[in-house]
């Protein structure tokens, strides 16, 4: 049975405004979430993610983990008034995780070089920290440039009156602060964007640069420097039986960086 051209048009006038309707709705949320991807984007900084565990961090950067933890989370400690805790000198991006971001390597990273030379108490650590912070108002004040140029005596020289540390352990700071800041690599804006991990903690000075954590390389995992090589491959071949010099041919790199990757991976003994 013919169906009458008046309602003909009439239908076809009410499926097409129904799917223009439908197209237009569909098509709003979709403008949404693409707007709403672009802002994440811009706003998105893989170095302060929170992605290192306690005990990577502390394998990562030679560090004892309960050195880390303390600095991370706190720690009750007795006193003559009774037990007390000392607040978190390291603020990650997620306390409920307590897991670390770029940004919290790079700053203990930096810490480390007093905990190296002086056995600090954490208070007189925080104390120092503090007076940083209020002098450089900062989320990291240890990681910006600004320590680099202005802040680093300061730090020092408030150290030195909170423990007494005489001219020459000033100077012993000095040099061992400076090594540590030098394996940092910084953008035009001085902020951090690749940390070089000590693999010896020998000679500071001369020790190589061949191993490097980059956010943006690897998910953050360590690798062989000029390269996306994990260290963790390397040492899992070496582990396997594969010798330094087959895996240096291997991979086209120096036998030097081979063991480097392989000492940041396992015990220096092993390598």
């Amino acid at each position: 049975m013919d169906t009458p051209v008046g309602k003909t048009s009439a239908s076809f006038y009410s499926a097409s405004r129904y799917l223009t309707s439908y197209e237009e709705s569909d098509t709003v949320p979709t403008n949404r979430m693409k707007q709403k991807a672009i802002a994440f984007d811009k706003h998105f900084d893989a170095r302060e993610v929170a992605s290192y565990g306690v005990m990577e961090a502390a394998h990562y950067l030679r560090i004892p983990r309960t050195t880390i933890r303390d600095w991370v989370s706190g720690r009750h400690y007795s006193s003559i008034t009774g037990v007390r805790f000392s607040r978190p000198i390291i603020q990650v991006p997620d306390q409920a995780v307590k897991l670390l971001s770029f940004m919290n390597l790079v700053e203990i990273h930096v810490l480390d070089a007093i905990r190296r030379k002086h056995d600090i108490p954490l208070e007189k650590v925080r104390t120092a920290m503090n007076y940083l912070s209020k002098q450089f108002p900062s989320r990291h004040p240890l990681a910006d440039q600004e320590f680099v140029t202005d802040g680093l005596n300061l730090f020092i020289k408030k150290f030195s009156q909170l423990i007494n540390i005489s001219q020459e352990g000033q100077l012993a700071i000095h040099e061992v602060l400076q090594a540590h800041l030098h394996r940092i690599e910084r953008d035009l804006k001085g902020i951090p964007i690749r940390l070089y991990p000590f693999t010896r903690k020998r000679d500071l000075q001369e020790e190589p640069r061949a191993v490097v954590i980059d956010p943006q390389v690897s998910f953050g995992r360590p690798v062989l420097a000029g390269t996306g090589i994990p260290t963790a491959v390397i040492a899992e071949r070496y582990k396997a039986g594969e010798s330094v010099d087959d895996l240096a041919d291997d991979y086209g790199r120096r036998r030097l960086e081979i063991e480097e990757a392989i000492r940041c991976e396992l015990s220096v003994e092993a390598a």
